[in-house]
């Protein structure tokens, strides 16, 4: 059994954040970041669409609005000191009739009310200025929206932890939680630490209650599958173009994204692949049937898929489409079946959890790990 002063289970690009910090303020702190995989940022990390997100969508107050907005302008000052590529590419947001206008006048006062750098309402003629292949009524142009590598990014902050004096301590998988001493053993993974950090995506609720933090809420995998667009295809999309979301889901809607690498991803599709044994899953699928309906049939028809993303850009076609990644997303849901749309930390005497850190978690990972080493540093003071 390998002891530690502080172990981080996950390495994700939180999990990493919040041991480089902490390790910043604290040197020579003996840190742990333990992770099933044997590589970094193989999780959520390495399976997004790469947007560094600007603030808009976030009720103001919020943590999302707060630590997206200071975690976008963080993240790019690292990525240029890194020599990470990088790239504000810009979004648009794109409103396609009348019935969309109030949403997108609330994202407008969002985004103003967090301080979005830049952001600009977008008459119809506007829009093709920024998007020529895009159609709507209005939209909302963001051009400190950009696009990165979150592996990469992953990458270079694990190399900062190493070069601080943290371990990496990989390819063990943590499958359960004990106190044994006043330390917090991590089983399976044959490691201690008299305090320890949960940052484990799809793992937080289980970890979270092995170690004797409270059930609610639960994480609810939801699977997100993306199509592509074919090389010759791609000048279809200058940057970034996004629907009016629900303000009732705390998913975007299928959107149309550059990323960093050149390839254009349509997508994601969201669907609901676990945590049926949690009381409040059941409540998410009978309020949203309808929306899972819909779900299904774009997973089950490429045709369907791509109507919904023609919709945005009239041009693309079936034909300019082909197979592109997928992943899970870990969403959090209450008992009472509320998705929860904050980030969410939780503790117990020697535990910390993060138990929702959707998106812009990657975006505001500076950010967050640096509220979480504060939270660390009290509980652990």
């Amino acid at each position: 059994m390998e002891r530690y002063d502080l172990a981080i289970v996950g390495a994700g690009i939180i999990g990493l954040a919040s041991a480089r910090e902490l390790l910043a303020r604290r040197p020579g702190l003996r840190v742990a970041v333990v992770d099933a995989a044997g590589e970094v940022g193989t999780g959520q990390t390495g399976h997004n669409s790469g947007v560094i997100h600007a603030g808009i969508y976030y009720k103001p107050g919020s943590l999302k609005a707060r630590l997206c907005v200071d975690g976008a302008a963080r993240l790019y000052a690292y990525c240029e000191e890194h020599g990470i590529a990088v790239e504000r590419c810009g979004k648009v947001i794109v409103a396609l009739h009348e019935g969309e206008l109030e949403r997108l006048d609330e994202l407008e006062r969002r985004g103003r009310a967090n301080e979005v750098p830049g952001l600009r309402r977008l008459r119809a003629e506007e829009i093709t200025e920024l998007e020529p292949h895009c159609a709507g009524i209005a939209g909302l142009h963001s051009p400190n929206t950009g696009i990165v590598d979150f592996g990469a990014v992953a990458r270079a902050m694990a190399d900062d932890v190493r070069a601080a004096g943290g371990e990496l301590v990989l390819g063990r998988a943590v499958t359960g939680v004990a106190r044994d001493n006043g330390a917090v053993r991590l089983e399976g993974a044959e490691v201690a630490a008299r305090h320890a950090i949960f940052c484990a995506g799809g793992q937080a609720s289980r970890l979270a209650v092995a170690a004797g933090a409270p059930q609610d809420p639960r994480i609810v995998p939801f699977r997100g599958q993306y199509l592509s667009l074919r090389p010759d295809a791609r000048a279809l999309v200058n940057g970034l173009i996004y629907p009016v979301p629900d303000p009732d889901l705390p998913f975007l809607g299928v959107h149309l994204t550059r990323h960093i690498s050149g390839d254009v991803l349509l997508g994601p599709s969201a669907m609901l692949v676990g945590g049926l044994r949690w009381p409040g899953t059941w409540r998410v699928a009978r309020r949203f049937w309808r929306t899972g309906v819909h779900e299904l049939r774009m997973a089950a028809s490429r045709r369907a898929f791509v109507a919904a993303c023609a919709r945005y850009v009239p041009e693309l076609r079936a034909a300019d489409v082909q197979g592109g990644p997928a992943g899970v997303r870990a969403q959090a849901v209450g008992r009472d079946g509320a998705l929860v749309d904050d980030f969410v930390l939780s503790e117990t005497d020697a535990t910390l959890h993060v138990r929702n850190a959707p998106s812009p978690a990657a975006t505001s990972s500076l950010a967050l790990g640096e509220l979480i080493a504060d939270r660390a540093l009290a509980f652990a003071a």
